[in-house]
């Protein structure tokens, strides 16, 4: 009962924005009155909070979970002390919302999978809060150009999400004109191994290997998911089955030791020197979550897979995606450090 006249209390006390006021129409069709400029926008999904950080990190009410002090370095100066709110519908629902209320946005924007995943329960528990909220969708990584450009006329900052958008586009065609030119069989197979053991991966046609089927279609683990986690199991017999050319590592644990573990020594990437850890610093390049930092990403994958074909300076292109992207200069020593063990 007390935590419910908190909740009450604390809903109470919120009141409309004051901000000029405009009407748009967000990304699963609803019209919604938004202030014209935002000051304070909370995003309580990951990759909504990640996009909402690309489009103007000044702006973040909080983090959805704590950042690692490792990562903070690689965030932008007003990132810091930024406040951890959590998520709105989660476990500790009454503290999240408490903490939301205290951070005051004036926006809320809710990331979609699909049109169709619009929550009206969600929607009405939302109206509660007084808080003038908007969906953005995004089904697939191809989707981020528009993402942008609708987030973009959310938080009035339409030239922004132009760079971003025309960057983002650019970066999809670099890599199918490289993809398109190169025959099926050419194109090396790749297993991505997850967990400290390197025995659960993603089935081909999973959201957390988006990359994989940009880059060429190249995943070797052919079948349907079974769910939207992923982390298919596997066995060591089926990956030498496989035998892939090249194996991208999620976990530093797992990367460490392939090397040395007999288990893995006749796989043909390990024979061959082609384990490559997935750069995750601040945010991970390739999946969980799967952010805006797979752009990124595909470069990353592209030089990786093809270093003949696709002809890029990963280094200068991180230095350059994380001043547009991410608002931070880096040195060439936090380069190395984010790039891991990358060899070309």
């Amino acid at each position: 009962m007390r935590l419910v006249k908190t909740f009450l209390f604390l809903v109470g006390v919120i009141m409309c924005s004051a901000l000029p006021a405009r009407e748009i129409t967000d990304m699963v069709g609803r019209k919604v009155t938004i202030p014209d400029n935002p000051k304070k926008v909370y995003g309580p999904a990951p990759y909504g909070s990640y996009a909402l950080y690309a489009m103007d990190p000044t702006i973040l009410a909080g983090w959805i979970f704590d950042i690692k002090d490792s990562d903070k370095a690689y965030l932008h100066k007003s990132m810091q002390n930024l406040p951890t709110i959590g998520g709105l519908f989660g476990k500790g629902q009454t503290a999240n919302i408490e903490n939301l209320l205290v951070a005051k946005p004036d926006l809320i924007v809710m990331w979609a999978s699909q049109k169709t995943a619009f929550d009206e329960k969600a929607a009405e528990k939302l109206k509660l809060l007084n808080i003038p909220t908007v969906y953005a969708v995004a089904e697939s990584l191809a989707d981020y150009p528009n993402t942008f450009l609708f987030l973009g006329k959310a938080l009035n900052r339409e030239e922004r999400a132009k760079k971003l958008s025309d960057y983002t586009v650019s970066a999809f065609a670099k890599a199918k004109e490289t993809v398109v030119k190169i025959p099926h069989n050419k194109r090396p197979k790749v297993y991505y191994a997850e967990g400290t053991d390197g025995l659960a991966t993603e089935c081909d046609d999973s959201i957390h290997v988006e990359l994989l089927k940009m880059a060429g279609d190249v995943n070797v683990h052919k079948c349907h998911t079974s769910n939207h986690k992923g982390l298919e199991k596997v066995s060591i017999e089926q990956i030498a089955v496989y035998n892939p050319d090249i194996i991208l590592a999620q976990e530093k644990e797992f990367f460490d030791k392939v090397y040395s573990n007999p288990m893995w020594r006749n796989i043909k990437a390990v024979k061959n020197g082609k384990v490559y850890l997935i750069p995750k610093a601040p945010f991970n390049w390739f999946d969980r979550p799967p952010s805006f930092m797979r752009i990124l990403g595909l470069k990353w994958l592209m030089h990786s897979l093809y270093p003949n074909e696709y002809k890029v300076d990963i280094n200068k292109e991180t230095r350059e995606f994380y001043h547009l992207f991410m608002g931070v200069e880096l040195t060439d020593k936090q380069i190395k450090e984010i790039l891991l063990n990358d060899k070309n």
